[in-house]
């Protein structure tokens, strides 16, 4: 099997090349470093040409309003060009929860592509994903101020990229799913919580004040961004800082 994994040099993308070659498979990357461009379509037919699956895992450059536009554009051109190419498989990552998170732009977005993608003319698969564990500094910086880190409430359950990468790379091997398979972490803290681990198991002396207005995920309504339903990964967050 050949496989085109767009977005293929990103932090699951890689990965993903790297599990499936590893299994036998032929999995080629593809970016705008390999001269793939999926909104003007540069190098796309190319790029998914002999390919059976096609996993897409580019993002949008933005979290903002921007994000459905590209969405919309770049899924109309990949799919197009897979049609196109005869590809079998159409693979993308998504969020656990997105659809139910309307207020965020970015959560509209990808319920946005995943629609696209489910109404297109290639079977399909939808991983959906809890948050990654490696945006945990990126989310505390969002709303740190001196010696205080504001985080709401809000309960997450996260999930190694490395974790994701081997369940992506598994369902695109797979028969496709028509559907959506949800991943999680193995627990599920409160991200105040969460950022009270991580500060303490890294020495950092910064305290974590509970605000349910700090940050993007200030906008998240109860546990929808957790799923204990869904196929659980290994990793926990202790281990993961280890």
């Amino acid at each position: 099997m050949k496989f085109a994994v767009i977005g293929g040099t990103g932090l699951i993308g890689s990965q993903v090349v790297k599990n499936l070659n590893a299994a036998g498979r032929q999995a080629v990357p593809h970016s705008k470093s390999t001269g793939v461009d999926v909104i003007t379509g540069q190098g796309l037919d190319e790029a998914v040409a002999g390919a059976d699956v096609v996993v897409n895992l580019t993002n949008s450059p933005t979290f903002d309003e921007a994000s459905p536009a590209f969405f919309q554009t770049s899924m109309d051109n990949l799919l197009a060009a897979a049609h196109k190419g005869g590809v079998g498989h159409f693979v993308i990552l998504s969020i656990v929860g997105t659809d139910q998170v309307p207020e965020l732009d970015y959560y509209r977005a990808k319920t946005l592509q995943e629609k696209i993608l489910a109404a297109g003319p290639i079977p399909y698969s939808i991983v959906r994903a809890t948050q990654f564990m490696e945006f945990m500094d990126a989310t505390m910086s969002w709303t740190s101020d001196g010696e205080t880190v504001r985080l709401p409430a809000t309960p997450i359950q996260p999930i190694a990229a490395n974790d994701v990468a081997g369940a992506v790379a598994e369902v695109a091997a797979g028969a496709p799913l028509n559907g959506i398979r949800n991943i999680a972490g193995p627990e599920i803290f409160t991200l105040d919580e969460l950022g009270r681990i991580t500060l303490s198991r890294k020495g950092d002396n910064r305290t974590v004040v509970t605000d349910p207005t700090a940050g993007l995920f200030a906008a998240v309504k109860g546990d929808v961004l957790t799923d204990r339903d869904a196929h659980l990964a290994p990793t926990r967050y202790t281990d993961w800082l280890s």
